[in-house]
């Protein structure tokens, strides 16, 4: 079962290798992570995704919750926080497919970001189920290059305080 983790952390040097050190010493796999800035700068967010079970889950959230420098952690079950992750793909085209592509990102409401005459790339945001189906159907035309961010996630609901 994939869990996602947001962890909120002080602005520090080491952090990052810290929580990452924390996940590997106890052979715990991060299918993805997502580091950024919130608005006060002397804070990130993290956005980590892992694989486990309920046990495995309550083990990493407390563990991450010893960390000096973590201000808050939050298990972000499903249906309960907004999530979305960007992709840029680069894809072969031609004379005669460059209109189907174009067509296939109007409808995944995607945007062409650099044109070439052999190639296209693209822009994509979306859920992860968006995004794979979007992958797949440009690896039909062949892709070239692909990268992503990493899933991101903010709760629907606002902490109680």
């Amino acid at each position: 079962m994939r869990h996602t983790i947001s962890v909120l952390v002080e602005n520090k040097f080491g952090v990052l290798t810290r929580i990452a050190g924390l996940f590997s010493g106890r052979g715990y796999n991060i299918d993805t992570l997502n580091v950024g800035p919130t608005t006060d700068d002397k804070t990130s967010r993290m956005t980590i995704v892992v694989r486990g079970d309920d046990r495995i889950l309550d083990q990493v959230i407390r563990q991450l919750n010893k960390l000096i420098d973590v201000i808050d952690v939050q298990d972000c079950p499903d249906g309960e926080y907004v999530d979305r992750e960007l992709v840029l793909i680069k894809v072969k085209v031609n004379s005669q497919i460059r209109a189907e592509v174009m067509q296939i990102c109007d409808i995944f409401r995607a945007k062409i970001v650099d044109v070439q005459p052999h190639s296209l790339t693209i822009e994509i945001t979306g859920d992860e189920s968006k995004i794979t189906k979007f992958v797949e159907l440009m690896g039909n035309f062949g892709i070239i290059d692909l990268t992503r961010t990493g899933k991101i996630a903010i709760a629907r609901k606002s902490p109680e305080k």
